[in-house]
């Protein structure tokens, strides 16, 4: 049963990732952002189906969800944060 949470936890903080690359690409333009999303969207689809099958075959799903994780590591980026806080760093407001 935690297992599921476990699973659609690592989908919600895949997904609000996600959404932030595709923020910070729309304000910015950068194509490390871009490839950011698309390998977010791939991520989030594979981690999908990992919690998916999590709620009947545990161990298998969330094998698939760390797979999903693996996916969704980001490379190199520019600097888009100058003198953003905390808090506008994780929703994606840049500086440029």
């Amino acid at each position: 049963m935690y297992y599921t949470y476990i699973a659609m936890l690592a989908y919600l903080v895949v997904l609000f990732l996600t959404l932030r690359d595709i923020r910070i690409y729309r304000r910015t333009g950068l194509a490390s952002y871009r490839k950011g999303a698309f390998k977010g969207l791939m991520a989030s689809t594979v981690v999908l189906v990992g919690t998916l099958l999590t709620t009947l075959f545990p161990n298998p799903g969330l094998l698939i969800v760390f797979i999903g994780l693996f996916i969704n590591r980001k490379g190199i980026r520019e600097k888009v944060f100058r003198d953003a806080g905390t808090i506008d760093r994780l929703l994606g407001k840049t500086d440029i």
